[in-house]
């Protein structure tokens, strides 16, 4: 039998008009299967939904590790879609051997004493799921970083006393793959931290795929891929410039294709690793000095020309908008990229966005009395004065 498909809509129009709980919709679909499907778009996410809670295992780790700052030093902003911290825990989409799988992060201890453990709350929740997402979770977290050297050197530094002590335990975060990497610094060339976020948020939104879990979408980041087989005019809707836009889908494809892996680089000493980037199209000192920091942990490199990075630095140190720098980041030696994250960590800390720990306030004044006295000793045997104690 034939359906005037035209007939029908016409009358059931009519009843629409007079019947607002009516769905034209659901009565097509019957007639013409094809009038309820859409047109799958290329690039539309996709959803995996396969709930599961695994037990919680332990990310063992010394003190202190202060979680919240490691996270909002990666997050940069809050409104990262991918990174998210909320409620004291840190939630993140991996893309892991058997799918993807949402995973949460808290720390059950102190900052002093931590007890750090994840569950899976979606996805895959077998043992290999757990110990794979184990491994990535080290990495992105700085868990296998002693921070020890670095704070002691910055808790003697007068200047940077309060805000290394408010952020003790804080550790150096990586991204948590080589694309991911460059898809998180690319977009970030010539920009403000708001503006790179706003674009990344868009890309994960359109290219990622994604786990619901309690009424709500967590993003994984978007692959090599999914990028590699994207149309530019896609990538340049996300607010990606032309060659923004170019560049990041050649590195998506080499990524892709294996003719730059990241164990190419990893073996590689700094210099090295630093002229191989920097040969690479669209990536200059800055991109790569922020690559081999954040996406390497190389912890011996500070961003060369970070504006953002160098206003924070003289935020922290009370110095003037155009006072020079290269004497004190020379200073810090082979730990000078965690001047890059206490700056961030020190703006984040200005705006309520990482809680200091506990009793940090009492020893930042203890402190602060104490290089006051040390300086008040050193200027008196530089005069020559000396007091003699009264029996």
């Amino acid at each position: 039998m034939t359906i005037d498909i035209t007939d029908r809509r016409r009358r059931i129009s009519s009843l629409e008009k007079y019947w607002p709980g009516f769905k034209l919709k659901s009565l097509l679909a019957k007639a013409n299967p094809q009038v309820s499907r859409a047109p799958r778009r290329r690039d539309r996410p996709r959803c995996q939904a396969e709930y599961n809670t695994s037990p919680p295992s332990t990310l063992a780790t010394r003190g202190p590790f202060h979680l919240e700052a490691t996270v909002r030093v990666l997050q940069r902003r809050p409104s990262n879609p991918v990174d998210v911290w909320e409620h004291g825990r840190y939630l993140r989409v991996l893309a892991l051997p058997e799918g993807l799988s949402l995973v949460e992060v808290e720390n059950h201890g102190t900052i002093a004493e931590p007890d750090v453990r994840f569950l899976i709350r979606g996805g895959s929740a077998s043992s290999a799921t757990r110990l794979a997402a184990g491994g990535v979770l080290r990495r992105i977290l700085g868990l296998d970083v002693d921070p020890r050297p670095m704070q002691l050197l910055a808790e003697a530094q007068r200047a940077f006393c309060v805000t290394a002590l408010a952020l003790r335990g804080m550790r150096p975060p990586r991204f948590a793959g080589l694309f991911e990497a460059f898809a998180s610094v690319v977009p970030f060339q010539q920009l403000s931290l708001e503006a790179g976020i706003a674009i990344v948020a868009r890309m994960v939104t359109r290219f990622s795929q994604y786990l619901e879990y309690g009424g709500r979408r967590f993003y994984a980041f978007p692959t090599a891929q999914a990028i590699g087989e994207a149309r530019l005019v896609a990538l340049r809707a996300c607010g990606l410039s032309a060659r923004k836009a170019q560049t990041l889908r050649d590195l998506a494809r080499m990524v892709q294709s294996g003719t730059l892996t990241e164990d190419q680089l990893t073996c590689l000493s700094t210099q090295e690793a630093f002229r191989t980037l920097t040969a690479l199209p669209g990536i200059g000192p800055w991109s790569a000095g922020l690559m081999l920091l954040r996406g390497f942990g190389r912890t011996d490199v500070f961003p060369e020309g970070d504006v953002g990075a160098e206003r924070g630095l003289r935020a922290l140190m009370r110095r003037g908008p155009k006072a020079p720098l290269a004497g004190v980041i020379e200073r810090f030696g082979e730990y000078r990229g965690y001047l890059y994250f206490y700056a961030l960590g020190g703006w984040l800390l200005s705006k309520g966005l990482i809680h200091p720990g506990a009793g940090a306030r009492m020893t930042a004044s203890r402190r602060l009395r104490r290089h006051a006295s040390d300086g008040v000793q050193r200027q008196r045997e530089r005069l020559g004065i000396h007091f003699r104690r009264k029996a």
